[in-house]
């Protein structure tokens, strides 16, 4: 009886283990389906970002932009990302191979991580973390640290100068990024994105932070632009002084990850300003809130409304984000560029106090309330 019992509890060891190794594997694959839907959006993301910049930088100029490949020349990226791929890939013959070729990577990595604490509808998130938006400073400020890594491996002055200016950019610029961070998370006593969007959409449009933190909002759009490396803070890639910067000796899809970096940060930080300042997906129109809430129909049409508000609620959040694209890319072709001296003395002395001094009035004011 005892062998039995023995021969029985082995089998049920077993079957448990093979259980738990299927369950490990079940997550991996999930993990890996995550990761690829996540890879592919921004990808397609930047394809958009990259049509509409050439699109209204050339209505901008009165020209008529990409039209040849595709309808209005909507798959011109994808020519060009195929013609990158396709070109010889090309290391200086002094340079450190094994960074030059990590710079672009970690350049990149750390721009997708962001994107996983980006909601772009209630339960339409990739991680909840509790610490979200500092999650978010956190992965952006590795960046510039694969800039400097591309700009010193390419054995290049003009590189590695390229290099120091994106590592002293993204210094200046990320102390007043994270000050109105933390004024923008104190309104709503949480750092978590989720969180920061229901705390705004409980008032609708009136309680945006955008009019509670005009201030903190200016400041966090000119600092995201500096983050982002747009015009007029593009120093690290100025032609005119540094032929193209870091970038100045690669070729190929490695050239192509540059931009590819560039493009999906600025995608990342356009929902970290409609989360912080917008009201994410919040659309703020009382008549469908009170028809999900009086609705008298059937449970299978009132699933069919859930999705259609969550619908709703992605449409909200891209519409937003398309916004504050379409503003950097305006801003692109109307303002000329800084000089490297300028754009330390606005992050410093102008940027720094600013934020400071929305922060402190913030804090004190949540402090009364709590007493």
């Amino acid at each position: 009886m005892a062998t039995y019992i023995e021969i029985y509890g082995k089998q049920l060891v077993k079957l448990f283990n093979e259980l738990e190794v299927a369950t490990k594997s079940f997550e991996f694959i999930w993990i890996l389906v995550y990761t690829l839907i996540l890879i592919t959006g921004v990808t397609v993301g930047v394809s958009v970002i990259v049509w509409l910049e050439r699109k209204v930088s050339a209505g901008v100029q009165q020209r008529v932009g990409p039209e040849y490949a595709g309808p209005l020349g909507i798959i011109q990226s994808l020519a060009d990302g195929i013609k990158l791929l396709l070109k010889e890939d090309i290391i200086p013959s002094k340079g450190d191979a094994w960074l030059f070729a990590a710079g672009p990577a970690i350049a990149v990595i750390p721009v997708l991580l962001s994107y996983l604490v980006i909601p772009f509808n209630q339960g339409i998130i990739l991680s909840d973390l509790a610490i979200g938006v500092f999650f978010w400073v956190a992965v952006s400020s590795v960046t510039p640290l694969g800039l400097l890594i591309a700009g010193y491996s390419s054995n290049n002055k003009y590189s590695f100068l390229g290099g120091l200016r994106a590592a002293a950019q993204s210094i200046s610029y990320e102390i007043p990024l994270a000050l109105c961070i933390s004024s923008a998370s104190l309104l709503s006593g949480s750092l978590s994105t989720v969180d920061i969007v229901e705390t705004q959409s409980k008032y609708g449009f009136i309680g945006w932070n955008l009019w509670r933190q005009p201030i903190g909002f200016i400041a966090f759009f000119i600092s995201s632009l500096a983050e982002c490396e747009r015009l007029p803070f593009d120093l690290p890639e100025a032609e005119e002084e540094l032929v193209a910067g870091y970038q100045t000796e690669y070729s190929g899809i490695k050239f192509g990850l540059s931009y590819v970096g560039s493009h999906s940060n600025l995608s990342a930080s356009s929902p970290f300003v409609t989360i912080l300042y917008l009201g994410g997906w919040d659309s703020s129109i009382p008549l469908l809130e009170n028809l999900g809430q009086n609705s008298q129909l059937s449970d299978y049409s009132g699933e069919s409304f859930h999705v259609l508000m969550s619908g709703l609620g992605i449409i909200t959040t891209l519409a937003k984000c398309y916004l504050f694209i379409f503003i950097s890319i305006l801003t692109r072709w109307t303002l000329p560029r800084v000089r490297i001296d300028q754009l330390l003395n606005l992050g410093w002395k102008f940027l720094l106090p600013i934020a400071l001094g929305n922060l402190s009035p913030t804090a004190s004011f949540q402090l009364l309330l709590l007493r």
